[in-house]
């Protein structure tokens, strides 16, 4: 559906103004979508974020701040999805042996178990980019890196 009929505006004041209502409106609807599916399995967006973060580490541990650098949304607190993960039994939390004020972040196996179930169950949720041929995907990935260039 156009963003004129999602929105209900039919005029706006430039072609840039529409592109960046449609970006935001877009991003959130995306996240909407992926924030159902995930809630299905117990976790927020941010939560599989940082599974997903800690399993690209895996066997290696990280520490909260590596997290704040690869998160996704930068407004997160990361010590406090740690600290619900944790209490999910999804990661572990140790000091680090070589310097005492750096905490150690290690996904567990029913972390990896959990990763793998979710990305087994919705290896076909693309939530609407499925309908972007390559080339169409390739040209939305070069314009995206492009705005934050």
């Amino acid at each position: 559906m156009r963003i004129e009929e999602e929105i209900k505006q039919p005029v706006f004041k430039s072609v840039h103004q529409k592109a960046l209502i449609n970006l935001i409106y877009s991003a959130g609807w995306i996240e909407q979508r992926q924030a159902e599916l995930l809630r299905a399995y117990g976790l927020t967006l941010p939560q599989y974020n940082i599974l997903r973060i800690l399993r690209g580490q895996h066997p290696k541990p990280a520490t909260v701040n590596l997290l704040i650098e690869r998160m996704l949304d930068k407004t997160s607190n990361a010590s406090r999805i740690v600290d619900k993960l944790v209490a999910k039994g999804l990661v572990s939390r140790t000091q680090c042996e070589h310097d005492r004020r750096t905490v150690d972040v290690l996904i567990t196996q029913a972390g990896l178990d959990l990763l793998e179930r979710v990305v087994t169950d919705t290896k076909d949720a693309f939530f609407g980019l499925q309908h972007l041929t390559e080339a169409e995907a390739e040209t939305l990935n070069h314009l995206l890196d492009k705005i934050r260039s």
